[in-house]
């Protein structure tokens, strides 16, 4: 499979990206930045230079054409304005969305926040606003009929060894390497599993492959 991922220099991405790479996949990482291509090249995916806060829907789909499946995988970071949540967090997933949907491709898996619907929608919080940001992305994500979408919304990431075990379910507590957010991506795009499911993910007993999807 072709597989773009956007936020292709995120650490995420990239683990997902060698992960797909071992498994015989293409991914293609879109990227903001030309320098940042050398990192995804030696991954073994093809970078893609876009800026997703710069174009639109059209400009993306014309990316996407070829393409069996798409991730989003991009986040404005810490420190970044309350308007990039949004610009970024909300409507770079939105954008992706909608230009797969032109582009002809009908998987996409969402990597977004544990809690995100439980934002105060009152607070000019940073974490609120991104929570909300979240929320609003998957929720317009979640209204396209024409996609085979899955919404990942993992606990805290920590930059521990992966376990390849995990806990799925509509509310869970605790935490998860990043390695096995893109492991479970990985599996969630290989298998075709989990779709038009949305679940909280943390560390926990199941083997990722056994997981009732």
């Amino acid at each position: 499979m072709r597989i773009a991922i956007a936020g292709g220099h995120g650490q995420i991405a990239r683990l997902l990206a060698r992960r797909l790479v071992e498994a015989g996949h293409e991914p293609h990482a879109l990227i903001r930045k030309p320098e940042q291509a050398a990192d995804i090249e030696a991954d073994g995916a093809t970078p893609v230079v876009i800026d997703l806060e710069k174009t639109d829907d059209a400009g993306l789909a014309e990316v996407l054409t070829g393409c069996d499946a798409v991730v989003f995988a991009a986040g404005s970071g810490p420190g970044s304005t309350p308007e990039r949540k949004l610009t970024v967090d909300r409507d770079g997933a939105i954008l992706l969305a909608d230009a797969a949907v032109q582009a002809g491709v009908t998987r996409m898996v969402a990597i977004s926040s544990r809690r995100a619907d439980s934002f105060d929608p009152d607070s000019d919080d940073i974490f609120q606003i991104y929570l909300k940001a979240k929320a609003e992305a998957d929720a317009a994500v979640r209204a396209h009929d024409d996609l085979d979408w899955t919404i990942v919304r993992p606990g805290g990431l920590t930059d521990d060894a992966g376990t390849g075990q995990v806990e799925i379910g509509e509310n869970v507590e605790g935490s998860i390497p990043r390695a096995d957010v893109a492991h479970l991506v990985a599996d969630l795009l290989i298998s075709g599993r989990g779709v038009h499911q949305q679940f909280e993910v943390v560390s926990g007993p199941t083997p990722i492959a056994e997981l009732p999807l």
